[in-house]
């Protein structure tokens, strides 16, 4: 059979073709396996990769979601409370403590908004290949990009309607006047606010004005630039705070008052210092020199008779134990821009713990 076909082919593609359909009959005839990679007849999926995985991660937690309200309402199945066990699995979460209906609810919530920002991406890149799709048929094939805009033509088969009915439905309902009834609720929030001192009228002058300022960040608080001088304090303060170290919780507090007295137009939180310090201490903002030269100025009985040489190791390890000193997790941010919340302390602590490597 193949000779007959061979002896018909007419050019080198021909035969090519022949022999391909030949090889992947036998192929299946025996069963084996065949890689059509680098062949024109192989078809991938439309739909990335990337994206099925996303799909399938917002399945899964649309799944845990369920079994979380679930147990959150009482159902207590085995099936249930496993799957409940392993979303808290790597936590000190425990289901008989008396606060677990507040964890699911964070948990769902965290959830919710993980999904939430799935959706948006695969939003975002639908929209983005729609409009790449629609200005590549602009250029080749208007005709199809203006077929794919139309609406489906709607045809009616009845009579038409009488234009004196249409005139009048449409008076009707623009010209009469209508008595709306609101909800009752409208009236217990109007009582309730009633006793409400508005609010003075903020004006603002030419003088607030003057003195530029950084753009407010996330959540409305304002985001100040650390200058050098500021860093040095922050470094004064350090040094001082912990050449008269008692204990972490009263080092973290001394401090921050420190800093208050080298730096008072500058509000800032106790947790928000000392992630600054040790930012400052694991960063190449100051060499070694300087740094003895800060600690000499914050401390000057400490060491007076202490040479550079042997300055030089000590300040190596300042950055290794700044964690232990503040008591607190490494919460620094790896990009970070040299600028601090004001006023929101906490969720400047959130963001850089989301953001720190793990």
């Amino acid at each position: 059979m193949l000779v007959t076909y061979l002896e018909a082919s007419r050019d080198l593609c021909e035969t090519d073709s022949i022999l391909f359909g030949a090889a992947l009959a036998v192929c299946r005839i025996i069963g084996a396996k065949v890689s059509t990679a680098g062949r024109a007849t192989g078809h991938s999926s439309a739909i990335p990769a990337w994206r099925r995985r996303i799909e399938e991660r917002i399945a899964k937690a649309r799944a845990l979601i369920g079994r979380l309200i679930c147990f959150r309402s009482g159902k207590n199945r085995p099936k249930v409370v496993r799957t409940v066990r392993m979303a808290f699995a790597g936590t000190n979460v425990s289901l008989s403590q008396p606060d677990i209906t507040q964890k699911l609810t964070e948990r769902i919530d965290d959830l919710k908004q993980r999904i939430a920002a799935w959706g948006k991406r695969i939003r975002r890149y639908t929209e983005r290949s729609t409009r790449f799709n629609q200005n590549r048929l602009l250029q080749s094939e208007q005709n199809r990009l203006y077929e794919s805009l139309e609406r489906p033509m709607v045809i009616g088969t009845g009579p038409a309607p009488n234009q004196a009915d249409t005139v009048a439905f449409w008076r009707g309902l623009w010209s009469e006047p209508v008595n709306h009834s609101e909800g009752p609720w409208t009236e217990v929030v109007a009582s309730q606010c009633a006793g409400i001192t508005p609010m003075d009228p903020v004006i603002i002058t030419p003088d607030d004005v003057d003195e530029p300022q950084a753009a407010p960040a996330a959540g409305g608080a304002r985001r100040t630039r650390w200058s050098q001088v500021m860093n040095a304090n922050a470094l004064r303060a350090y040094f001082r705070a912990k050449g008269e170290e008692t204990g972490c919780l009263a080092y973290r507090a001394r401090m921050h008052r420190l800093f208050a007295e080298l730096e008072p137009s500058l509000t800032v939180t106790e947790q928000n210092l000392a992630d600054r310090v040790r930012y400052i201490l694991r960063s190449n903002i100051f060499d070694v020199a300087e740094l003895e030269r800060l600690r000499r100025e914050a401390v000057p009985s400490s060491d007076e008779n202490a040479t550079a040489e042997d300055a030089a190791p000590q300040m190596v390890e300042q950055p290794a134990n700044v964690d232990a000193a503040v008591n607190t997790p490494v919460v620094v941010d790896s990009n970070d821009d040299g600028t601090v919340d004001c006023g929101n302390a906490q969720y400047a602590s959130r963001k850089s713990i989301a953001t720190s490597p793990a």
